[in-house]
């Protein structure tokens, strides 16, 4: 399964059982999703009335998820945009789910402003959107203000949890602040069940610069801490 499709089931959510007439129309529609066929999902999300209010609006982020499936980013865009405003803002995962596709397309500050008005609506709990801009951060070279962002996303419960601390980890690094990263890289590896190979390597990476002052210094001095991995969590 390729890494669109695994971000198609990080980012919907299942649709609960309404009693309505849609509820079929959503059935069909995760059922399609389920077998990658999405042109046949989006006929079915499609069916759902805008009476239904918020369904609607659920069936059309599900849509611009679906078109992001099939590479249609532009086409994303606009049915998140749609389902945004339909939440007057108020839909932290489909503001994710735009800053996702803007940031695929370079578009960094649209992208940011997305994320930000995840984090806005979620009162700041909507952690993957704090990892996207803590990853914004880090490729402006903005280092302490990543290690802030990934140190808040780490601090809330989710599967981006391992992610953010070997993140949180790569920024106090590039700081200077290997002991530090050290406490990080280990915690990522115990929080992924000792199955994230980037910690392993980062942990192994960074004793290895510690133990060695005279390759420390000129390490952080030619900037090859860049050997150290960034993860891109969904």
């Amino acid at each position: 399964m390729n890494i669109r499709v695994l971000f198609f089931f990080i980012a919907i959510s299942l649709t609960a059982p309404v009693i309505n007439a849609q509820t079929s129309a959503f059935k069909r529609g995760d059922a399609f999703v389920a077998q990658e066929n999405y042109p046949a999902a989006i006929a079915e999300y499609s069916k759902v009335s805008p009476r239904e209010g918020d369904w609607y609006a659920r069936a059309v982020y599900n849509i611009g998820v679906c078109h992001y499936e099939l590479w249609q980013t532009e086409e994303a865009i606009a049915f998140y945009k749609r389902a945004i405003e339909l939440k007057q803002g108020n839909y932290p995962r489909a503001s994710h789910a735009l800053g996702i596709a803007l940031d695929d397309q370079r578009r960094s500050t649209e992208a940011r402003a997305a994320y930000e008005q995840a984090l806005a609506a979620s009162n700041r709990q909507f952690a993957p959107a704090t990892y996207r801009l803590g990853l914004l951060a880090a490729r402006a070279g903005e280092f302490e203000k990543a290690a802030a962002l990934f140190k808040e996303a780490a601090s809330i419960t989710g599967q981006h949890v391992p992610a953010s601390h070997n993140n949180h980890g790569v920024m106090l690094a590039r700081l200077g602040f290997l002991k530090e990263a050290e406490k990080e890289f280990d915690v990522a590896l115990k929080t992924s069940g000792g199955r994230l190979a980037d910690a392993a390597h980062n942990l192994s990476l960074c004793r290895s610069l510690s133990a060695d002052t005279h390759k420390k210094a000129q390490t952080i001095q030619s900037d090859h801490l860049c050997l150290l991995c960034l993860i891109v969590a969904n």
